[in-house]
């Protein structure tokens, strides 16, 4: 994007040394605009939009692997992320950095567990036609923790924060949500390492007080390959 900006402006000035020659301030004009949507493109993909590649089996079959997302950069400027949204951030272990993709299936105040393969958030079973099969593990939170097929996990291993920054023992606490790949069996998780954080440093966890936790933002859309391309919802 800096080079098609650089071009439009060297061409720019090249033109501009013989101003009297209509075919040139034509062309100057043309020129201009390009420069303007050129640097308008660059100012929304640096502060509004970004692209993302798709690394991992994950997310399939709603993403699959070297999918090109869309993704709203400010999405969670305006609103806090929300059950559903398919959203790219920091995840709270080792990582190679590039974000995490999953979908929030708690956010904060969610009561959530998952048995026999079905989703209950607040009590009430979640249709997920987006799932690639039925998840072959349970899981709840309860007693300040997420259990998983009935063993806790570890504020040592997993982001889960002290009993004192939840609001009840069995609700997602403020700031922290519970994130899942749509193959949800082959997916590096909540369920493994505990719960995403929207900011500050993370408070439990391999990376606890050392690195700041992130939302980057929300998925919009699949915009490449064109066999693949929609909406996401």
């Amino acid at each position: 994007m800096f080079a098609l900006v650089r071009l439009g402006l060297s061409v720019r000035t090249l033109a501009a040394d013989d101003p009297r020659s209509s075919a040139v301030a034509v062309l100057r004009e043309y020129l201009d605009a390009l420069i303007v949507a050129g640097l308008a493109a660059l100012l929304l993909s640096t502060y509004v939009i970004r692209t993302y590649y798709i690394p991992s089996v994950s997310m399939v079959p709603t993403l699959r692997v070297e999918d090109i997302v869309l993704v709203d950069r400010l999405a969670y400027n305006f609103r806090p992320p929300h059950d559903g949204d398919i959203a790219l951030f920091r995840p709270p272990v080792a990582f190679e950095g590039s974000p995490f993709v999953k979908r929030i299936v708690g956010a904060p105040g969610d009561r959530v567990r998952i048995a026999n393969g079905v989703l209950y958030r607040n009590g009430s079973a979640v249709a997920e036609p987006y799932v690639n099969e039925p998840t072959e593990y349970d899981l709840r939170i309860a007693h300040y923790d997420i259990y998983v097929n009935g063993v806790a996990l570890s504020p040592r291993t997993a982001d889960i924060p002290p009993k004192s920054m939840w609001q009840a023992p069995n609700r997602i606490p403020r700031g922290f949500y519970l994130m899942l790949g749509d193959n949800r069996n082959y997916s590096d998780d909540s369920h493994i390492w505990g719960f995403a954080q929207f900011s500050g440093k993370f408070v439990a966890g391999p990376l606890a007080g050392k690195v700041r936790a992130r939302f980057d933002g929300k998925a919009l859309a699949i915009i490449w390959p064109f066999d693949h391309l929609r909406i996401l919802h």
